[in-house]
């Protein structure tokens, strides 16, 4: 007699989304220098009827949140844990700019 297999938590993660009756949720990766080219492609999937997640924040830009180096590379690994949780909750990856780097290669992966 055989079992059915308990849901992995990925498995329950795209069972509630059904109940949800949520959109596709896309994850816009790449090098932050591109994030003209995320916000372009945040605009044309929102238009496409999905919802959309990409970083944050670009920190190769001038901002006093990451003008401590101390603190700067903290909040890097807090924004990189958040941004892979980003990815586990998206139905795809979109991938954007004409570099893909060691950082992109491992998020789509």
């Amino acid at each position: 007699m055989s079992y059915p297999q308990p849901l992995t938590p990925e498995g329950k993660l795209a069972d509630a989304k059904k109940l949800l009756s949520l959109p596709r949720i896309v994850v816009i990766c790449g090098s932050t220098r591109f994030m003209a080219e995320m916000a372009e492609a945040d605009l044309r999937e929102t238009e496409a009827g999905k919802i959309v997640v990409k970083p944050g924040c670009d920190m190769k830009s001038p901002h006093e949140l990451w003008s401590d180096p101390v603190e700067a590379e903290a909040l890097k690994v807090r924004l990189d844990d958040l941004h892979r949780a980003k990815i586990r909750l998206a139905d795809e990856v979109l991938v954007v700019g004409d570099y893909i780097g060691d950082s992109t290669r491992a998020e789509v992966a």
